[in-house]
């Protein structure tokens, strides 16, 4: 009776054990999904608009873009300076996503998908206003706003981007969620601050690996973490970093070349 109580017990922690970490893998995964899809969203930005702003009279006439995606396709379309129309459209799909597969400069009308994005960002951003969000830009930091329609609901991810050469900026990044409509219903920071981390030390070492901490609040490594590294790693010669959770105690360091996470503990 006691042998088999014993093994029970094991049996019961082996499962739970192995749930546990089968758990985590599943989240994990879903962070990188998040953050590929992110990363496609910016990363088509950053190319299409340098396209844009060759060409003076649509640079002109520029006045916002809105990003949309379906299965391995990105689109992204450009506003006139009234929002009203579109002045140009680009198609990014994999695997060959450093040009356009497809361009189109034709002025047209927008979808009532365009629309409806475009409004629905305009709308949460105006309420970020409030101010319970407590949002500022540090001095060379200027502010990126991803919106993903997922479903009913629409997701709004503020990441930091900068001009500054050998700078990756981490931090200062939030997700609002609204409802169909744009109202803002939840929201999470997920760091309490800029983070800006350097491809050079203060002598002028090479850095090759870099980290930082998150508080409890932000149990795991984050998809604006891996989308804002992915951006401006490559860019400062460093090919992953870490952050160590206070919330677990683990470090999960992201991987650039293979695009993936391990987890260490202490």
């Amino acid at each position: 009776m006691r042998l088999n109580t014993i093994l029970f017990l094991f049996i019961t922690i082996f499962h739970n054990a192995y749930s546990q970490e089968e758990n985590l893998e599943l989240k994990l995964d879903s962070i990188i999904a998040e953050a590929d899809l992110m990363y496609k969203y910016e990363k088509a930005v950053w190319i299409s608009t340098d396209l844009l702003m060759s060409d003076k009279k649509l640079k002109k006439n520029y006045g916002g873009y809105v990003v949309r995606h379906e299965t391995d396709s990105i689109f992204v379309t450009y506003l006139d300076k009234n929002q009203k129309e579109s002045i140009a459209r680009y198609v990014f799909v994999d695997p060959n996503f450093n040009k356009p597969c497809q361009i189109s400069l034709e002025t047209s009308s927008l979808t009532l998908l365009e629309k409806e994005l475009l409004d629905t960002k305009l709308k949460m951003i105006n309420q970020l206003s409030d101010n319970k969000y407590n949002i500022s830009f540090p001095q060379g930091f200027n502010p990126n706003f991803v919106l993903i329609k997922a479903n009913t609901i629409f997701k709004l991810y503020l990441i930091m981007g900068t001009s500054e050469a050998g700078v990756i900026p981490f931090g200062n990044d939030y997700l609002f969620e609204s409802d169909i409509e744009g109202n803002i219903t939840n929201w999470k920071k997920f760091h309490s601050r800029m983070i800006p981390t350097y491809s050079k030390g203060p002598n002028g070492e090479i850095v090759v690996s870099v980290i930082h901490s998150h508080l409890k609040t932000t149990p795991y490594i984050t998809a604006t973490d891996i989308c804002t590294f992915r951006l401006y790693g490559e860019l400062c010669g460093i090919g992953e970093f870490m952050v160590l959770c206070t919330a677990t105690g683990k470090y999960y360091k992201y991987i650039l070349k293979t695009n993936t996470i391990e987890i260490t503990e202490p």
